[in-house]
């Protein structure tokens, strides 16, 4: 007891701060988000399908999510995951996943501070790198979207950056195994950082990272999702002009046109939103910069808008590399002008913040209901009586609270499959799971499209219960 009390005296204020930071963070975006969920704002896609997925391996089953239609791990490799189902068998539910991610979140600026406290010998701009990760809006987008493994690199990914500057090879090894644990495109950040490492630190270490890397993202695709879904992976209509060697044959054959595509929609702003927080400095450590951008150009190349967008999580990952690029550009500089320049990239992060940022603090926040407006009151009472061992369809707001069973739907799934299955094979047909459906739940006033779909199905359904906004209905007795 007396040497940890002795331990505890030895961390400075300026530690104790960036802890406090990590859990202000932490609490306030758990708050936002649980808030979210109340308000009914959480959806299947994505936070549901986890929900569900990991409910039923905490219950001993196969995680077939009934949601999507597929297995949890045939949609991606994230076997992090795996290390939640504990957590499921105490306390499982949407709040749960919502709250861990903004936890994990938050706890990647302490290996931040701890890098840029050793890189730059001051503790103060240790504290500035922790700001620079907590404030990005890059970060703040995946926290304010729902939940993805993904998040888990905002820990994993510092920690081994970390690591590798302090030399603590067993902590790197961890850290990048947990890496490759999150999902199989993770190589992407991976390999690069295992070439830089090859070059800069220790040329085995840096192979076997970049080896175990693309190893790792082979077994999940072609081993364990292929076995799974029957494909490595749903995701090459992401690239364009069809798939890889298309775009490779139209770079070379036509580069104004892959020029002219690079350029288009917002990829541009995309890669300005990118860099801006950081004011560019990360541009004086172009070695350690480099290893983001394989991910940042998959996201500028992609055909799937959300990858160039900061709100989503497909832009995580890189900011930890650009932090720390940015650590060692401030480095760079004459020491009398390093606080002056970290304090000029701590204002633009903070400028960036308030511009792009979906939080309450924002210049232009999500619009989101409030937990305890009458509809999400209405919402959240209704879904209580509907029978946990039953088949149910249900509005997609809804159905993060009637995840734990083994099947469950977003309507109009399964009547009408809609982004459903592996590819586009099912896309609006009826779907056998529609004969096994015992309860719908659904909003009063439905969409024009809702509409139609209900139609064509409420003759074999009668209501046995409603409030102002919602109503369930029962299939009838045959």
């Amino acid at each position: 007891m007396q040497s940890l009390r002795g331990s505890l005296r030895r961390v400075s204020l300026w530690t104790w701060f960036v802890l406090a930071m990590c859990c202000a963070h932490a609490a306030w975006m758990s708050w936002l988000q649980v808030n979210l969920h109340r308000g009914l704002g959480t959806f299947a896609y994505d936070v549901g399908l986890y929900d569900q997925g990991l409910w039923l391996l905490s219950r001993g089953h196969a995680p077939f999510v009934t949601l999507m239609g597929r297995n949890l791990f045939g949609d991606h490799a994230s076997l992090v995951l795996v290390f939640l189902v504990p957590l499921y068998w105490i306390i499982p539910g949407t709040a749960t996943l919502l709250v861990v991610q903004a936890m994990v979140i938050a706890a990647g600026a302490i290996p931040l501070y701890l890098f840029a406290r050793r890189v730059l010998r001051s503790e103060p701009l240790g504290v500035c790198a922790a700001f620079l990760w907590l404030a990005n809006p890059a970060v703040n987008g995946t926290g304010m979207e729902n939940f993805h493994p993904d998040s888990f690199l905002g820990l994993f990914l510092p920690l081994a950056l970390y690591a590798l500057y302090e030399r603590k090879w067993r902590v790197y090894t961890v850290a990048v195994v947990l890496c490759l644990l999150v999902k199989e495109d993770v190589f992407l950040i991976m390999v690069p950082l295992g070439v830089f490492v090859a070059f800069r630190f220790d040329r085995r270490r840096g192979a076997w990272t970049a080896l175990a890397s693309v190893f790792a993202a082979f077994v999940g695709m072609f081993l364990l999702m292929k076995s799974l879904i029957g494909v490595p992976t749903r995701n090459t209509w992401r690239i364009p002009y069809g798939g890889p060697w298309g775009f490779i044959r139209e770079l070379v054959t036509n580069p104004l046109s892959v020029a002219r595509y690079l350029v288009s929609e917002d990829r541009a702003l995309y890669v300005f939103q990118m860099a801006a927080p950081f004011a560019a400095v990360f541009a004086l450590s172009p070695w350690l910069t480099l290893v983001a951008v394989p991910v940042l150009a998959s996201n500028v190349v992609s055909t799937f808008w959300y990858q160039h967008s900061i709100q989503y999580h497909y832009s995580l990952v890189a900011v930890p590399v650009l932090v720390c690029a940015t650590v060692f550009g401030v480095k760079a500089v004459a020491a009398r002008w390093r606080t002056f320049v970290m304090a000029g990239v701590v204002a633009t992060t903070a400028i960036t913040f308030i511009a792009w940022g979906q939080h309450p603090l924002a210049v232009k926040p999500r619009t989101v209901l409030s937990p305890n407006a009458a509809v999400a009151i209405a919402g959240r009472e209704i879904v209580k009586e509907v029978p946990d061992d039953v088949v149910v369809s249900a509005f997609d707001p809804l159905v993060t609270y009637l995840g734990h069973r083994k099947e469950v739907y977003f309507f109009p799934n399964p009547f009408r499959a809609v982004y459903y299955g592996v590819g586009t094979e099912l896309e609006g047909k009826r779907l056998p799971a529609a004969d096994r459906v015992e309860y719908v739940v659904l909003p009063r006033m439905l969409n024009e499209s809702l509409r139609w779909d209900w139609a064509e199905v409420s003759a074999g359904f009668e209501e046995v219960s409603g409030n102002q906004y919602w109503q369930i209905f029962r299939r009838k007795q045959r």
